[in-house]
């Protein structure tokens, strides 16, 4: 069955003079391959990877073109047109994406940009976008989430306790501002860390590893930062927690765990007036 809004790989089956039509041999569908997009190295017979969408009048065509986004995803797109009935973004391909003005959590202006997630319509056939994207990601952890376990994230709203993220493409999580070092933004992506999961699942993020995983990286970061500093630094376990978080990029107490790390690792000494690199 050849899918619409995803990759897949297809044979070639003939050449007309519209292009190549490419077979789905499971079920024996076609698609266009227009001439745009052949090139000297194919071959009848031979199978290709093409991502399948519908062009401008509505027909299913393949392309070698890789899209900013694949059916079931989510990205950050550019906005470039607004009409009566919706917008539209930019996915790199010929046609664009029309997301509605009922798709549309805020209203939508041209040369903006925003997390939109991809479907298939199912009565329409056609790809739509929206900027609704609660209904699409699941807010409980499964048995594939578990704390301490590194994630892909991609922040999409910024709320007033802290940044709503897409995890791995399908769930849902919150990084807590008071944990942020610095500001995010919606279309930043990062990797993120899972802390302990709430009673009813939902999953809490946070930028640094979790537990004794952290001590290494921040570890890591105090050193470099002594380094800098020709070896030494004003800072103790007594020191101010937002001295320490504005020239560390870390809680009080993860500085604390990483510099008892160091110190036992006979890698710094501590002094009433500060770090000594050894």
């Amino acid at each position: 069955m050849i899918r619409i809004g995803e990759y897949q790989t297809l044979r070639i089956n003939r050449q007309m003079p519209q292009g190549f039509y490419l077979m789905d041999d499971a079920d024996q569908d076609e698609v266009l391959l227009p001439n745009a997009f052949i090139t000297e190295e194919m071959n009848l017979e031979d199978e290709i990877e093409v991502f399948v969408y519908c062009d401008s009048n509505d027909r299913e065509v393949a392309t070698t073109q890789q899209p900013l986004i694949t059916v079931s995803d989510f990205a950050y797109l550019e906005f470039s047109d607004v009409n009566d009935t919706g917008a539209f973004c930019d996915i790199g391909l010929q046609k664009q994406l029309f997301v509605p003005f009922s798709n549309q959590s805020v209203k939508i202006k041209p040369g903006e940009k925003h997390v939109v997630y991809m479907y298939l319509d199912e009565i329409t056939e056609r790809l739509v976008g929206t900027t609704k994207l609660g209904g699409y990601l699941d807010p409980h952890a499964d048995e594939d989430i578990h704390m301490g376990k590194e994630v892909d994230c991609l922040i999409y709203k910024e709320t007033p306790i802290g940044y709503k993220a897409v995890v791995e493409q399908y769930y849902a999580g919150l990084i807590y501002k008071n944990e942020v070092f610095e500001k995010l933004r919606p279309g930043q992506e990062l990797k993120a860390y899972v802390k302990p999961l709430r009673a009813d699942n939902k999953i809490d993020l946070s930028l640094t590893p979790i537990g004794h995983k952290s001590i290494g990286p921040n570890a890591d970061k105090i050193l470099s930062l002594l380094l800098d500093a020709n070896g030494y630094l004003p800072y103790t376990d007594k020191s101010d927690p937002a001295a320490i978080r504005e020239e560390f990029g870390m809680s009080k107490k993860l500085f604390k765990k990483a510099l008892g790390n160091l110190y036992k690792q006979k890698k710094v000494l501590l002094k009433p007036d500060g770090i000594y690199k050894v």
